[in-house]
């Protein structure tokens, strides 16, 4: 997890409030953060992934002082139109196709101020922005740049300009091989014929995103007191949500927001947009989970010293949150602001020992024979997009869809292989051979069960280097089979995913669990694959069954 270093003094100045050292370590920590240390004039605080709004101090310091009582409720950010616009070229469709942009004017930067706006960029970068894959930023001297703005993909040799801190004026491609922060994320524009640009009405670039920005106008210095903001990547939702955390945070250090017009191929849209989500939260429920008996008053000042508003039995969420979902995730604050000191302990009228599942044991069983042929394991997500597990592996099923849920993580995986396949896609750039499993759950649509929902763990292995086949995959699984001390057969069959004639259908004791073999080469070109891929898939529930029945 993420640490930042405060200012204690700035921090201290936004609470509107100074407490005790013992009562600050105290209060941090309920809060839901970690504290490291305080030395000094710095507060060092380890941040949960959930919470990206907290790292800044402003984000920080606006969240406790709501807590300690000090300045609580909703605060209210007002967004001013520009009138300037930022134009979206169709050809950054294949690249980076999507950005959300603002202004913020009035801001004054001295040597503190850019430390934190450097600090703000650099943790929503590793952390919300998952290096920089899912956001960019860009923070600009708006001061030297000449609206309207176009974001567009040049081909790189028709890229130039002086990237931040570099000596000399070098093509986008240079960038890659030459610039510090192109080595770390060139691996984020492999493989693309055209790279993102962002140009204003004087042709001057403004930055590569997202790798770096020029050093003439992207460049934030003492005396700036203007900015563009930018935000680039691939779900605008995402990035309309990085863009409140920042904009919000350079707002309490003195700034003025400014919208900007967005100019799509398909469409006008404006960013900022700062008003807050309403959400219906149920008391009844809230009392249910936390086994409390808050009447509405007590439930209206718990959210409030969360940074909520409240009315009309509805929660306003501010537009910074993005860890809101659904009404558990109000659960767990108005746990935070009722205070889990004031929890009282309770012994459950119950007595059982824990132990691990027969499952679990054999799970791990699983995973210990693997780790043993050094393949490395990973851990993916039970969501993902409808085109990763249909479109990029050539088949034509009926993955289990959720309401709305972003393009990306849309569906429940109804298998685990594309799983493994987004895993070697993400790590092209790292050395070969990569040899990867996981175990996990998958589900399929079943009417017999009660959620109409049947879950399955499966085991997923994936082997890529230039020499892998058919072979050496089946030499896994014979390792795997025997440690398990099973018998099992392979039939030819077909697989659209798969190599026809280079595809087997496992079966033990006569019913089928598992497919095998080499990934065909469609499939490698959608997922922009260019080593060779041979794998599995085992029905680990159906085979715990075999094994428990034999």
């Amino acid at each position: 997890m993420p640490t930042i270093t405060l200012n204690k003094n700035v921090f201290e100045k936004l609470v509107g409030k100074k407490l005790p050292l013992n009562k600050l370590r105290d209060r941090i920590s309920y809060l839901g953060t970690d504290l490291e240390s305080i030395e000094g004039n710095n507060i060092t605080v380890e941040i949960f992934p959930n919470r990206p709004d907290f790292l800044s101090e402003q984000g920080f310091a606006r969240a406790f002082s709501s807590f300690i009582g000090i300045k609580t409720g909703l605060k209210e950010y007002k967004v001013d139109k520009s009138g300037e616009k930022v134009v979206i070229d169709k050809s950054v469709a294949k690249v980076r196709p999507f950005t959300a942009c603002a202004i913020v004017k009035g801001l004054k930067f001295d040597d503190e101020k850019i430390k934190e706006i450097i600090q703000i960029q650099e943790k929503l970068h590793i952390t919300y922005g998952r290096n920089r894959k899912k956001v960019a930023i860009g923070v600009y001297p708006f001061e030297k740049i000449k609206p309207p703005i176009k974001y567009m993909a040049k081909k790189p040799n028709e890229i130039k300009f002086r990237p931040l801190e570099f000596p000399k004026e070098i093509t986008g491609q240079q960038i890659l091989s030459q610039h510090p922060a192109g080595r770390e994320y060139g691996s984020l524009l492999e493989g693309k014929e055209k790279f993102p640009v962002f140009i204003d009405d004087n042709d001057q670039i403004l930055s590569m995103p997202p790798i770096i920005n020029s050093h003439e106008v992207g460049k934030i210095m003492q005396g700036t007191k203007d900015v563009f903001i930018e935000c680039s990547g691939f779900d605008f939702n995402v990035l309309s949500k990085c863009l409140n955390i920042i904009v919000c945070a350079l707002s309490d250090m003195g700034g003025k927001v400014y919208s900007m017009n967005l100019e799509y191929p398909d469409g006008k849209y404006t960013t900022p947009d700062l008003k807050p989500e309403e959400m219906k939260v149920d008391l009844e429920y809230v009392n249910k989970i936390l086994g409390l008996e808050l009447e509405e008053p007590s439930l209206k000042r718990c959210l409030e010293k969360m940074g909520y508003g409240y009315k009309n039995k509805k929660v306003l969420v501010p537009a910074y949150r993005v860890d809101i979902l659904h009404q558990i995730d109000l659960v767990e604050d108005i746990a935070i602001a009722y205070g889990y000191e004031n929890f009282k302990e309770e012994i459950p009228h119950v007595a059982t020992v824990g132990e691990e599942s027969a499952l679990g044991k054999f799970v791990n069983k699983i995973s210990d024979i693997l780790v043993g042929l050094e393949l490395l394991e990973t851990n993916t997500y039970h969501l993902m997009g409808r085109e990763e597990l249909n479109d990029k592996m050539c088949i034509d099923w009926s993955p289990i869809k959720l309401e709305n849920a972003p393009v990306d993580y849309n569906c429940l995986r109804n298998w685990m292989i594309p799983s493994l396949m987004k895993v070697l896609e993400e790590n092209r750039h790292h050395d070969y051979p990569q040899k990867i499993f996981e175990i996990g759950t998958v589900f399929k649509k079943d009417i017999k069960e009660e959620t109409n929902v049947k879950e399955f763990e499966r085991l997923a292995v994936l082997s890529s280097h230039s020499k892998v086949n058919y072979t050496e995959v089946k030499q896994i699984l014979d390792y795997l089979m025997k440690g398990l001390d099973l018998d099992y057969e392979i039939d030819e069959t077909e697989h659209d995913s798969f190599i026809p004639g280079r595809v087997g259908r496992v079966s033990v004791n006569g019913v089928e669990v598992a497919y095998m073999g080499e990934i065909h080469p469609k499939v490698l070109e959608k997922w922009g694959l260019d080593m060779p891929v041979s794998g599995f898939e085992l029905n680990i529930s159906e085979l715990f069954r075999i094994l428990n029945k034999k």
